[in-house]
């Protein structure tokens, strides 16, 4: 009973506290009622949050135009003072109405930027600043970088370049001796069974040579040609190739190469070596889509397989699909062996891919 007592106690309470349940007319009201009334409280409060928000803003901004009158005078009076510094150290700065935006926004803006919230010992207005610090930062960044992409970074590194080459006005070739060690000799593919981790320095050295004569030829042509439109383009994919085969170098120099792949790259060297290039060209296409069966349609309709259900299998990879990175330098292999065509074009015709 004591318990029934003290719970009719504390709602008549909290309706007692309630300004809407105090203010009600009735005893009895409409649900429809009520809601109207907590509307109406609320649109109060909101009304007179507002008038005292406007009221700060007011005073904030006749304290700011009070300042600022402060300093347009201030000049007039530094040089009658015989203590301007004095004079200079005194003055209050102007509060920063151009960047000011709520907590809430400043917080959305640092997390979408991948940055603390707030530091150690930081107010809102150091906040703020540092946000806008930032944002600056930032825009001078896109205005120096803003729509550039690989091949372009690529052409403006030719030029500069090119630059470079006609202040000094010098040009030199440098052989590498150890390229030229292992040009003799073509790829074994029998080593791909029987000892492949002889393949990795072979291939290294192979694309390397060839990526090298590649940039000699971009060298060795006329400097008309390299200031034509199409020259400064084929100077460009020259430097990308470059780039993009980077990723494919690293993974020979540490071994780690997958064997389907190591063996793909191993048939394109070899037969481009040998000028065999319609051969090196269906390599890349195994390299790049590969040649497995694509299932189409129903393949397991019962319990029974249906006939050649096992040739649909996963051992011949699309490699050139995986990422971007592999598509990057599988691309750039077929580059090579189009550049090695037109330096070395085979002896029989029927070799030349299409």
């Amino acid at each position: 009973m004591d318990a029934l007592k003290a719970e009719i106690a504390q709602k008549r309470k909290a309706l007692e506290q309630d300004p809407v349940q105090s203010s009600r007319p009735n005893k009895y009201m409409r649900r429809g009622e009520i809601e109207r009334l907590k509307e109406e409280q609320e649109a109060k409060v909101r009304e007179e949050k507002r008038k005292l928000e406007e009221a700060a803003r007011q005073e904030v901004e006749a304290k700011a135009a009070a300042v600022r009158a402060t300093k347009q005078a201030a000049p007039r009076s530094i040089s009658n003072s015989p203590h301007p510094d004095s004079l200079r150290e005194t003055e209050s700065p102007i509060p920063e109405t151009s960047f000011n935006i709520s907590n809430d926004e400043t917080i959305r803006r640092l997390r979408a930027k991948g940055q603390p919230i707030r530091l150690f010992g930081e107010s809102d207005k150091d906040r703020r600043l540092r946000l806008r610090a930032l944002e600056l930062i930032e825009e001078k960044g896109h205005e120096r970088q803003s729509g550039q992409n690989d091949f372009k970074k690529a052409l403006e590194d030719v030029e500069n370049v090119e630059r470079e080459l006609k202040s000094k006005g010098t040009k030199e070739k440098k052989k590498d001796d150890s390229d030229s060690a292992t040009s003799t000799g073509v790829l074994d593919l029998s080593l791909v069974k029987t000892d492949p981790d002889k393949l990795y320095p072979l291939i290294y050295y192979a694309l390397k040579r060839t990526l090298k004569e590649w940039e000699e030829a971009m060298d060795e042509r006329p400097e008309h040609i390299k200031r034509t439109h199409q020259g400064k383009l084929a100077a460009a994919t020259q430097v990308q190739s470059a780039e993009y085969l980077k990723p494919l170098f690293k993974t020979l120099r540490s071994r780690s190469l997958p064997h389907d792949m190591l063996a793909r790259i191993a048939e394109i060297v070899h037969y481009m070596q040998k000028r065999q290039y319609q051969k090196a060209n269906d390599s890349y296409l195994r390299l790049s889509i590969g040649n497995a069966p694509w299932p189409i349609g129903v393949t397991m309709v019962g319990i029974h397989e249906r006939s050649a259900r096992e040739k649909i299998s996963a051992d011949q990879v699309a490699h050139v699909l995986n990422d971007e990175v592999s598509r990057k330098y599988i691309q750039s292999l077929k580059r090579l062996l189009t550049f090695s065509q037109t330096k070395y074009p085979p002896e029989d015709i029927s070799q030349l891919m299409g």
